[in-house]
């Protein structure tokens, strides 16, 4: 019979312990999205760091959830395929809840509500012929104006929703109400004499969510019940009022 020595038993009690607990740890972090050229709500700092809004929301969520997330930039247009293909985990995005996004995606809690505004000049109106709207890729603002037929000129992220005005390519854009507070504060965007409108359409306005991979469906109640905690005790009240001129929530 073979007799195993004890400090060699030990040895491989305690490899395997590392094993297990370096497993447990790579599955205990997640890999959360966020845009990084969206103020208020997510951008970089002046010393580069991604912080705003929805950022420090979802920070505020991890460490409600004791989990370690790891915060990686991405753009709007890439987040659902990057949710169903399991290349992230979460994203701390402002998601308007819509068919397609239900169907490929899971969806937390709201943690805000959201509306569109329609900038323009005074008198031209959402569908007046001859014109181009700007809107973001891969967002429901793009989503409903090619539904709509209207020519669109796509951006990457919000903070470019300006650039296609003031360039003249196009005449109108469909902003997300929380994009609208830091665009209209740039001097030239002010000089462009346009007035904003809230736009009706069901598509448009109604909660914001984080999206959750469908890979990863656990996730979503505990999201939910972090999102709750900080809801209660005071943390999404000091984040909104850092990031936000009025309460969102």
């Amino acid at each position: 019979m073979l007799v195993i020595p004890r400090i060699l038993i030990r040895c491989i009690l305690t490899a395997l312990c590392l094993v297990a607990g370096a497993v447990a740890a790579a599955e205990d972090k997640l890999r959360v999205a966020v845009l990084e050229n969206s103020p208020p709500m997510s951008y970089r700092d002046t010393d580069g760091r991604l912080t705003g809004f929805s950022v420090e929301i979802i920070r505020a969520v991890c460490d409600e959830m004791k989990a370690r997330c790891e915060i990686q930039p991405i753009v709007l247009e890439r987040v659902l395929d990057s949710l169903t293909g399991g290349e992230i985990d979460i994203a701390a995005v402002s998601l308007l809840d819509t068919p397609e996004r239900r169907a490929r995606i899971l969806l937390a809690n709201p943690y805000f509500r959201s509306t569109s505004l329609w900038f323009a000049k005074p008198g031209v109106m959402p569908g007046a012929p001859g014109i181009r709207v700007a809107a973001v890729k891969g967002s429901a603002q793009e989503s409903y104006a090619r539904g709509q037929g209207w020519n669109v000129v796509a951006v990457p992220t919000n903070g470019e929703l300006g650039k296609p005005l003031l360039a003249g390519i196009a005449q109108a854009a469909i902003v997300p109400m929380m994009t609208s507070l830091n665009l209209v504060k740039d001097k030239d965007f002010q000089a462009l004499g346009l007035s904003s409108t809230i736009m009706k359409a069901p598509e448009l306005l109604g909660n914001a969510s984080f999206g959750i991979s469908p890979r990863r469906p656990e996730l979503k109640d505990a999201v939910n019940v972090a999102l709750e905690k900080i809801k209660r005790n005071g943390v999404y009240e000091r984040i909104n009022t850092q990031f936000l001129p009025f309460r969102v929530h």
